[in-house]
Order: C-alpha cells, then structure tokens, then sequence
C-alpha cells in the first residue's frame, strides 16, 4: 500500500513530481520566451496540433470549404505542444491560457483572436451560417451538446488519460473514478445516439464535430494504449455507428491529416486534389 499522503496547509509546487510532462507544466500563466508566429495570406490563420481538441477546428474548415465556404481558407502552423510552442509570446499573445486551438480571423480590418476550441467551432459556425441548426430547438440542443463536450474533455484527457496512462505511478482509486467517468460519458452518448442520428437530432453540427474529436479517439483505439478495451469501448454500439458515419466524410478524412506530427506547414488551398497531394 502507497505511502499515506497528507496535503500541506498551504501547497508548494514540486516540478519533480509532475512526471513526463514536468518540463512543462507549471502552476503559472504567460510566455517563457518569445517567438512570432508566421502568418500566411489566407483569411483564417490556424495555430495549432493535430490531437482531439485541435482537429475539431481542422475537420470544421474543411467541411466549411466543402460546403463551398470561400472564406473558410486557411494557413495550419503546427504548435508542437511537447517543445512549448504553447508558452512562446506570439502564441499567448492569441491564448492567453497556452492550449491548442488559437485562432486569428484576418478577413477584417483587425485581427480578431478566438481562443478554445469550442469558442472557435462556435464563432465559425455563426460567422459562416453553417453547421449550427436554423430551427431554435435543434440550436439549443447544438449548444447544449457542445457544451457537454466541452466539460467531459477534461475528465476524458487529464482526468482518465492521465492517471491510467501518464502518471509514474498507478493508483487504483483515481484509476476507478475516472474510469467511472469515462465509461458514463460514453454511456450519455451512446443512449442519446440510440434516439437520435446526431447528437443535436437529424443534422450534423458542431456538437458533432466536437464530440467526434474525443469520442473517435477512443473508438479508433489510438487513446492512452488500451483504453478501448479497458472501457469496454465495443459496448457502445450506437456511438460506434455513429463514429463510423463520420468516418466516412471526406473532410473529416481530411482535417483529421492536418499537423498530426512534427511538420508544419502553411496550408495552401487550391483544389481537393491538391490539399490530399500535400497531406499525403
């Protein structure tokens, strides 16, 4: 049995117990050093990595331009979060929080910053008039959904993935309570899914995309080693056949490539064909 820990009057940090990611994680906000991000010639300038959070505003671009969006153009920096791009100024500067998504909207006379990738499905969808239901029920299910996402990421990622994965020791209690958690968010999905083809009811919205993020990680099996059958992830059935549907989308086929590894690039929007060449 673990050593019986007893928490101090008042906490002190301790960078050597913060396991692999101890070189970056701090209990404090703002720049480490200072870097200028670049800026391409598109309207949208994207900085940010390929994982769940950051392929949620990826997938939403391309089924924006698919949709024949011609604003919806986008430059994609990577933000390599391992080297600590997150804490270079130029990229607090756009979040001042330093996590993947940040955004800037260069179609106006001013730079408008959105930071956290829900913000950002949100203001896409409302400055594009897409992906977001018309009709007043189906919307607030949309933003209901997308803000049930929005509050279970955490607990999917630094909660369950952390301590079954991450941590340098493994304990059983955290291990159990989050994989509690876990298991109910993929149980509220998969009953919602039993009822309904999208979360927000028949139309595909950005409830969707932002749970797709998250949800297919797990699905796919590419989350925290074998996550998916520590879950029993087969046994939501009707999330599995809702993950398989969007699956099948060719532009979230393609914003799931976008600054998935340690290459950046300006992304350079000409036609289908040339986008799938420079991912592939």
């Amino acid at each position: 049995m673990a050593e019986k820990y007893t928490p101090p009057k008042v906490w002190i940090w301790n960078m050597e117990n913060g396991g692999r990611f101890s070189t970056l994680n701090r209990p404090i906000a703002g720049a480490t050093h200072e870097t200028e991000l670049p800026r391409g010639k598109h309207p949208i300038q994207l900085h940010s990595m390929g994982t769940p959070n950051g392929i949620k505003v990826t997938i939403l671009l391309e089924e924006l331009l698919a949709a024949g969006h011609e604003g919806a153009e986008y430059d994609a920096w990577l933000i390599d979060i391992m080297e600590a791009d997150q804490f270079g100024s130029g990229f607090v500067e756009i979040n001042p929080n330093s996590k993947i998504p940040g955004l800037l909207d260069c179609s106006g006379p001013k730079p408008i910053r959105v930071f956290e990738s829900g913000a950002i499905l949100l203001y896409l969808a409302e400055k594009f008039g897409a992906f977001i239901p018309s009709d007043p029920a189906a919307r607030a299910e949309c933003y209901s959904w997308l803000m049930w996402q929005m509050s279970t990421g955490p607990v999917l990622g630094g909660g369950f993935g952390h301590f079954y994965d991450y941590a340098p020791e493994k304990y059983e209690y955290p291990i159990d309570r989050y994989s509690m958690e876990a298991k109910r968010i993929f149980d509220v999905a998969n009953q919602r899914l039993a009822d309904a083809a999208y979360l927000a009811g028949d139309e595909y919205t950005i409830a969707d995309i932002a749970s797709f993020a998250w949800l297919s990680y797990f699905v796919h099996g590419e989350a925290y080693g074998d996550a998916r059958t520590f879950l029993d992830i087969d046994s939501y059935t009707h999330v599995l056949r809702w993950v398989h549907e969007i699956d099948k989308r060719v532009p979230v086929q393609r914003g799931m490539k976008v600054n998935v590894d340690a290459q950046g690039f300006a992304r350079e929007r000409h036609s289908a064909a040339d986008i799938d060449a420079v991912l592939d």
